[in-house]
């Protein structure tokens, strides 16, 4: 079910806890502790969106079934582009994969809320961002804060 609520620098990975009893040691799933991937984009620096999803792709190595990096990759990359092309400021991503999924959020240091627009015709390659990631995340939204935004989306556990 899909819902929608209104509402670079270094890779850093978080902490994590001891593998389960008996767990594999190089097998993030049994981690007590989630992944995550934080990095924060310089203004208007779109170099480093890829740089980025690459960074996700190995955070997801072993997670989702085929296919759920490349959707994860294409969100992600459609909100960094976003936020870096309509805020004229730095941005913020932090993917985090937990037992629930995935969820990756990307703030922002803009009021200006988003908006989805339909996509126009075949020619027009502009502004299918947010459509695409309401048309693919399982759950997605907008968080404000004092100063900003951050806008994210999940892909559920059941992807993996």
């Amino acid at each position: 079910m899909k819902r929608h609520t209104g509402g670079g620098g270094p890779i850093v990975v978080g902490a994590f806890s001891a593998p389960a009893a008996g767990g594999r040691e190089n097998d993030f799933r049994e981690r007590r502790s989630p992944l995550q991937l934080r990095r924060r984009l310089g203004r208007a620096d779109l170099k480093a969106v890829p740089e980025t999803r690459r960074a996700l792709r190995e955070l997801l190595r072993h997670w989702g079934r085929p296919g759920t990096s490349e959707v994860a990759e294409l969100l992600t990359s459609e909100l960094l582009t976003n936020a870096l092309v309509h805020t004229d400021d730095d941005a913020v991503l932090t993917a985090t994969v937990s037992s629930r999924g995935l969820r990756v959020e990307v703030r922002d240091f803009v009021d200006r809320r988003p908006r989805v627009r339909a996509p126009g015709g075949d020619d027009d390659t502009g502004g299918r961002g947010l459509f695409l990631v309401q048309s693919l995340a399982d759950a997605w939204g907008v968080h404000t804060h004092e100063v900003g935004k951050s806008v994210w989306f999940e892909l559920g556990a059941d992807a993996a």
